[in-house]
């Protein structure tokens, strides 16, 4: 399998943001800013999600597979010394993406976790070429790469699946748990601010991981659907992921397994066909197949050994039929006299 890394993101609002664009009175306290906002936002019947260019990345998880391994990485701004390490986090993802060249999968990337990459990656300088090339650099990008909806360099697995419909999208945590895996744990993405005004930086970062393994998880099940894992090859992945997340040791990982029941049986082929030919009554009546190495019309002993089926087999003659078709085409000469036309 080519390398593969599946990624998550978890943000916060961007209350410095809020600050500059809203031009704040400097004495006001960050929950005083953000709750104004919220209040503004509710007064224009609008929901309390802040646009994406304000949404501050906390937390980036990635699944990251290649050669034989399997590997959970997580970038997390911890703000060591009361400063914000989003630019840092954001930097070393993209440095990531351009050394590896991987193929990336999400769910909802195209929608939100990438266009939030971007926009808060150019805010703070971020240096991502590989990542942006399309085809300036390498003709191959020009026809496959991250950026364009529509290339598979990038894979929303939400937004392909939903044949980029986003009334038939699908939740992350439903689809997975349809499809045997755990689904998301111990919270969801309205209640990470609530957990980082509570210090609960560790467990948006176990969360977000999950999610990521969610994704993975799904786009196993979706190359074994396209036909680029055949089973024995899907039953290595699922396996593979097992024995990765058994081995990480931490507690969130515990609970993921034990959510994870064992896979069900492959869907059958012809299954109807099958037990009919396991049938004593129904393959009474059947003619035995024709032996794979004789022709398809078996004759007799008795036939075999006659005059006639030794006699030298006669070409019947052949009558071949050209059909010729002639095609007719009648040219119209139209002479329009106009003084438009002279001038």
């Amino acid at each position: 399998m080519a390398s593969v890394l599946a990624f998550d993101i978890e943000t916060i609002p961007d209350v410095a943001g809020l600050r500059l664009l809203r031009g704040a009175d400097p004495a006001l306290s960050d929950g005083d800013v953000y709750a104004a906002e919220i209040a503004d936002r509710a007064a224009r019947n609008k929901s309390d999600f802040m646009p994406l260019h304000l949404q501050r990345v906390l937390v980036i998880s990635c699944v990251f597979r290649a050669g034989r391994s399997l590997q959970v990485r997580s970038f997390v701004d911890l703000e060591r010394n009361g400063k914000s390490e989003e630019a840092a986090i954001i930097q070393e993802f993209f440095s990531k993406v351009d050394e590896r060249r991987p193929q990336l999968v999400s769910w909802n990337g195209g929608g939100f976790d990438l266009p939030v990459l971007q926009q808060r990656g150019l805010r703070h300088g971020v240096v991502a070429g590989r990542y942006w090339d399309m085809g300036d650099d390498d003709r191959e990008y020009r026809y496959n790469n991250y950026i364009s909806r529509y290339h598979l360099r990038h894979i929303d697995l939400m937004d392909l699946l939903a044949m980029y419909q986003s009334r038939a999208n699908a939740p992350l945590d439903a689809m997975a748990k349809l499809c045997g895996f755990p689904g998301k744990l111990g919270m969801d993405g309205s209640q990470v601010y609530g957990a980082y005004l509570d210090g609960r930086r560790d467990e948006i970062r176990r969360y977000c991981e999950t999610d990521a393994m969610n994704t993975y998880l799904l786009w196993c099940r979706f190359e074994k659907m396209r036909g680029r894992l055949d089973q024995a090859g899907y039953e290595r992945e699922i396996a593979l992921a097992r024995d990765t997340v058994a081995g990480l040791g931490e507690s969130h990982w515990g609970e993921y397994l034990d959510a994870w029941p064992a896979e069900p049986e492959p869907p059958r082929a012809h299954l109807r066909d099958m037990e009919a030919s396991s049938d004593p009554e129904s393959s009474r009546d059947r003619e035995p197949p024709p032996d794979r190495d004789s022709p398809m019309d078996s004759e007799s002993p008795a036939e075999r050994d006659s005059p006639a089926a030794s006699a030298p087999d006669v070409a019947e003659p052949i009558i071949a039929v050209r059909e010729v078709t002639t095609t007719v085409v009648e040219t119209t000469e139209v002479y329009i006299d106009s003084s438009s036309i002279r001038e």
